[in-house]
């Protein structure tokens, strides 16, 4: 099995509802996302896949789609004000926790056509979570 990791970086904010600790206020993060590619053979260039195509396409997908913005619950009561602002905002139907992004990435990297086998969501530089099938 061969395995290629792409690296990317990107900035956001959140908060998480029905939680009590200090993530329940608005709070930014640097992200760092680790996108682990695998396939059991290589293509005619002798690549899992090009790097700068993941950069071209999953990158630039979370750079317009996330990137210095606030990911919230579809469910917060800060929408309408920030509707009001026009400030730039996105929902989720759940939790916008380092699982469930790792999982969303995931699932967006698939959908893209990787060969995607696991993602690793850093939230600090300390701490992290995994999406794999």
């Amino acid at each position: 099995m061969f395995k290629v990791t792409k690296v990317i970086h990107f900035c956001y904010g959140h908060r998480l509802l029905h939680y009590e600790g200090k993530c329940r206020h608005l709070h930014g993060h640097n992200a760092k996302v680790e996108l682990e590619l695998s396939s059991s053979t290589l293509d005619r260039r002798g690549m899992v896949v090009d790097f700068s195509e993941v950069k071209e396409k999953l990158q630039t997908w979370i750079d317009s789609a996330w990137d210095h913005k606030l990911l919230l619950n579809a469910e917060d009561s800060l929408i309408p004000q920030l509707k009001a602002l026009r400030e730039p905002f996105v929902t989720l139907e759940t939790n916008p926790t380092a699982e469930t992004l790792a999982r969303f990435i995931f699932e967006q990297a698939r959908k893209l056509g990787f060969p995607i086998t696991q993602v690793r969501f850093w939230e600090t530089p300390t701490s992290f979570a995994t999406y794999c099938e």
